[in-house]
């Protein structure tokens, strides 16, 4: 067990350029470290880079394939949650200057066309001509497709010698829109309208081409595979193999059919050359690794100084006996420091399987006293909130401030403790993950140090609707809550994100029917809840936390509500501060 004071922690931003090169910033210079031969080499020199960086006013630099140049990124504008727009200006490492754009190869996207520059000092080439906002999109996603499946605005990919350029393209023509106001400053609010499909209704119909860069007229389409092609499915990834050869995965609409298709160019079409198929019904192992395995070493992060006033546990897995806050063999085990000696608490839980549980602990921990306590839950498909990263965060300050008990719980549908844990809550979201976090809470209380009558949950997004459904749930276990950007029904989200889980409401009503909050809103009585909702948000939109209003007030519930207007999903700028404000001024009234 070793202590590691919180000033010695630091952090740095990296990337990789090679299998075993990365790019790191140290005291303003940029650094190459070569992995292998565990050297580095000065790759920008820190009066380079800093000026350069001051001078174009940037916030981010990239580097070319050939290391030649690097991209300084400025005048950065975010549009949806992974896409924007920004000016880049180059930087030649060789001439040491800063060239104009003309000289380079490049391929970019303007107003949903595609456009290809094949040589220097030549003007761009248009490929596609027939963009047209929210109804065909060329070379970049529509929304769900950069939210659900690529998680980035790229929709351009360049074979590795530079030969040709593939891209996609996606026709919203027949996707439903939703429409939202954005009120700004102007007398009249203007409408957001924006393609999203949601679940059971049209999906946007995607196709792939790749263009010849020596003759951008010969644009030839890459095929979906024949057993795809008469039923709807999605274009999962695109990856270039060599510049003849193109790997390209496909998805049914359902999600449990995925194909992977290799294409070979063969002068005149993109012909497929293998196939492998995954059926994600099938159990199957794969060894990932071999030979011996360096053990963990236990850890344990703590700050004794005053003024820090932080203890955050860090654990290992089993076996590790010293595992803070790891539920293993029933046992559910904390570790702090108490200089000189470590007390361990140990607390029996009757679970049928170990789960991971993290717990923040307030300084000066006494178990001989009564702790408020506040769950944090985010509890989705896939998601983990017990870790081993090390942050800082409103939990911290939670606990070291305001003397709370902060805790998440990861149990039934959450990732990485294997598919079948994963799989209990496909087809049935709002079950088992919402249940857990309840009986979770009561388990917490059975510890001794945690106040009964003040225990409160809380979560964002999909933490936001377990919450709701907590707290709707009449368990009578919290005594408040607070929803951010709340689900209310399935059939409200989009499309690739509920089907995946939940398949289309035709063929799943019933769970689609018992997953709603507002179907709950009767048992909203006795707690105090806060509901908070950005009237821009794009992905949950305002239209779920307007329903779950609107239902409690046909119940004649009283209950908290916080509006941010013109904010989106992650409530940024001025409001992301007010908003953990706002919800520790609620906690202070709730737990008085």
């Amino acid at each position: 067990m070793h202590l590691v004071s919180l000033h010695t922690v630091t952090t740095c931003h990296t990337f990789f350029t090679t299998d075993h090169e990365y790019l790191h910033k140290s005291q303003g210079s940029v650094l190459l470290h070569d992995v292998v031969k565990e050297q580095s080499t000065e790759f920008l020199s820190r009066e380079t880079f800093v000026s350069l960086f001051l001078s174009l006013n940037a916030y981010d630099y990239h580097l070319s394939a050939d290391r030649r140049y690097v991209a300084f990124v400025s005048n950065h504008s975010k549009i949806w949650r992974h896409s924007f727009t920004a000016s880049y200006s180059l930087f030649d490492r060789e001439l040491k200057y800063v060239p104009q754009l003309g000289i380079l190869i490049s391929a970019f996207v303007w107003k949903n066309d595609v456009y290809v520059k094949t040589r220097p000092g030549s003007p761009p080439q248009q490929v596609t001509f027939d963009g047209e906002e929210n109804q065909i999109l060329n070379g970049i996603p529509d929304w769900v497709y950069e939210e659900e499946m690529f998680s980035s605005n790229q929709g351009l990919w360049w074979s590795p010698g530079g030969k040709y350029v593939a891209y996609a393209q996606f026709n919203d023509t027949q996707v439903h829109a939703i429409e939202y106001p954005w009120y700004g400053e102007n007398q009249y609010p203007s409408t957001v309208s924006i393609p999203y499909p949601k679940p059971g209704t049209p999906n946007p119909v995607v196709k792939l081409f790749v263009v010849d860069t020596d003759n951008t007229t010969k644009i030839t389409e890459v095929v979906v595979p024949a057993s795809f092609g008469s039923s709807e499915h999605y274009l999962a990834t695109v990856t270039w193999v060599t510049d003849n050869r193109i790997a390209v995965q496909w998805l049914k609409r359902v999600q449990n059919h995925l194909i992977l298709q290799i294409y070979s160019f063969t002068g005149s079409s993109w012909d497929p050359a293998e196939v492998k198929h995954r059926n994600y019904g099938l159990s199957t192992r794969t060894q990932i690794m071999s030979g011996a395995i360096k053990p963990l070493k236990k850890a344990h992060f703590t700050a004794s100084e005053a003024k820090v006033k932080v203890y955050r546990p860090v654990f290992s897995r089993p076996p590790c006996s010293y595992a803070a806050n790891g539920l293993q063999n029933d046992l559910f085990t904390i570790a702090l420091i108490n200089n000189p000696a470590m007390h361990i608490l140990h607390q029996v839980l009757h679970l049928q399987r170990p789960y991971w549980s993290l717990m923040f602990l307030p300084p000066g921990f006494d178990e001989s006293k009564k702790y408020p306590l506040l769950i944090d839950v985010y509890a989705g498909p896939c998601s983990q909130k017990a870790d081993f990263v090390y942050r800082v965060s409103w939990s911290t300050y939670l606990a070291s401030t305001e003397n709370i008990i902060v805790a998440s719980f990861d149990g039934r549908g959450s990732g990485f403790q294997g598919d079948k844990l994963m799989h209990e809550i496909y087809k049935r979201l709002g079950t088992y993950e919402v249940e857990d976090q309840i009986t979770a809470a009561k388990e917490f209380i059975k510890f001794g140090f945690v106040d009964k009558d003040r225990v409160a949950i809380w979560g964002w997004s999909y933490g936001g609707y377990v919450t709701s459904m907590a707290l709707g749930s009449g368990s009578g276990v919290f005594k408040c809550g607070m929803a951010v950007a709340p689900v209310s029904k399935w059939e409200y989200y989009d499309s690739i994100y509920t089907e995946r889980y939940m398949m289309e409401p035709s063929e799943n009503a019933d769970a689609y029917t018992n997953s709603t909050v507002t179907a709950r809103a009767q048992n909203f009585h006795p707690v105090q809840y806060l509901l908070v909702h950005g009237t821009a948000d794009d992905n949950v939109h305002f239209q779920q936390g307007a329903e779950i209003s609107e239902a409690l007030v046909e119940e004649q519930v009283d209950f908290e509500a916080m509006w941010y207007t013109d904010k989106d999903h992650g409530l940024g700028g001025s409001a992301y501060q007010h908003v953990y404000t706002h919800m520790s001024h609620f906690l202070q009234r709730c737990f008085a």
